[in-house]
């Protein structure tokens, strides 16, 4: 699965041979480890031969602003530079791993990577769009390539504290640091600017995206992608509304309403507009959404989580969708077509794009099977077309 050139094809998908046969969260984080997903698709970082390990860069100077992670630690990015033809274009890739929505969870997070740069990963490898292989990753394996690490827990967009608990909601600030930072490393100088990210970061470079753009002179070519940010708040298997609850937690907790689109807070709630089904219609900057139709995060944690599935009926179906009973696939269409009615306004305007596969998966860009390989996912025989 790719993307070509710097737009392409809007496409719906209907078909998907395989993916998902179980997942497993984190109780207090709401978060999907890329390990468990490498395990549930059956595709592992070792089907990419010696991926490139890239150094976690530290923003210090981001302390100073009040940029910090949950625990107070600076925030950090891991960037490889870009030459030849793309030695001017920038992809800045925005972390995921789920959010945290109540002073118990949020100190849980910050006693791991996701809310602590101590507890980062020193390196990490670069596969799929960070892959710097020609075959691997044709479109942007020369570009200046940057994954912003994810430790605020509200998608890059709180503002707040809890000195009691000792806690910094500062997402919007690291996510402003980052920028600064790298804006004096080059990046002011791009040709060509593409902001994505995958889950809890495929709905931040929504957020973020004619932020993005603003950054950048006219001349610079800017676009955005989401992958699996496409978070819909969706009735759950008990008729409640799961995902919503845990979303009002996090914009109350983090302060995360004064930094949402004015385009959407004026005519609707904050916790509405932390939904980009409320929002995407309303921005600027070309988007392209890549998305599961059955996408296995919101399946599991906002459609059939076991708070809302007492009496376990969903059990079996929301670890393997080949257990699923007619009725159960019957309500999983249901969500499916809910995705797709969403997207109606915003796939009507020409500058934008989408890729809605029927796959059981959650994060597509950042695996080098489900990225750009001889079985990642194809509709009519053709890739994702989006840059």
């Amino acid at each position: 699965m790719k993307l070509l050139g710097f737009w392409g094809l809007i496409l719906i998908g209907v078909v998907c041979s395989k993916w998902v046969d179980g997942l497993e969260f984190d109780k207090y984080s709401n978060e999907t480890e890329v390990s468990v997903l490498e395990s549930a698709y059956g595709v592992s970082a070792a089907t990419t031969i010696s991926p490139l390990m890239v150094g976690l860069i530290l923003i210090e100077e981001a302390a100073a602003k009040g940029a910090v992670c949950l625990d107070g630690t600076s925030p950090g990015y891991h960037l490889d530079r870009g030459y030849g033809s793309g030695a001017n274009s920038w992809l800045i890739q925005l972390e995921g791993g789920g959010w945290c929505n109540t002073i118990r969870s949020c100190v849980f997070r910050k006693t791991t990577r996701r809310g602590s740069s101590t507890y980062m990963e020193k390196l990490l490898p670069f596969t799929g769009i960070l892959s710097n292989r020609a075959q691997e990753n044709p479109d942007f394996f020369n570009w200046n390539r940057v994954k912003l690490r994810y430790c605020d827990g509200a998608s890059f967009s709180g503002d707040s504290e809890d000195m009691a608990a000792q806690l910094q909601f500062r997402g919007q600030g690291i996510w402003l640091a980052g920028m600064e930072d790298l804006m004096s490393k080059g990046m002011r100088y791009a040709d060509q600017a593409l902001l994505s990210g995958c889950s809890a970061g495929g709905l931040a470079s929504i957020l973020h995206c004619d932020e993005f753009r603003d950054l950048f002179p006219t001349s610079t070519k800017v676009k955005c992608l989401s992958d699996a940010g496409l978070f819909m708040d969706a009735v759950d298997v008990s008729g409640n509304h799961s995902l919503r609850n845990l979303y009002r937690g996090v914009v109350s907790l983090q302060g995360v309403q004064k930094n949402l689109p004015r385009s959407c807070t004026d005519q609707l709630d904050p916790t509405s507009c932390f939904f980009p089904q409320n929002s995407i219609a309303n921005i600027k900057t070309p988007l392209f959404l890549l998305n599961a139709a059955y996408d296995a995060w919101q399946i599991q944690e906002s459609l059939a989580p076991p708070s809302a599935d007492l009496n376990g009926s969903w059990t079996d179906c929301r670890m393997n969708h080949a257990s699923c009973s007619a009725s159960q696939i019957q309500f999983l269409q249901e969500f499916r077509n809910q995705m797709l009615n969403a997207i109606k306004t915003f796939s009507m305007s020409k500058q934008n794009g989408f890729f809605i596969n029927s796959c059981f998966a959650h994060c597509q860009s950042e695996l080098q099977d489900t990225w750009f390989s001889d079985n990642s996912p194809l509709i009519g025989n053709k890739v994702r077309r989006c840059c």
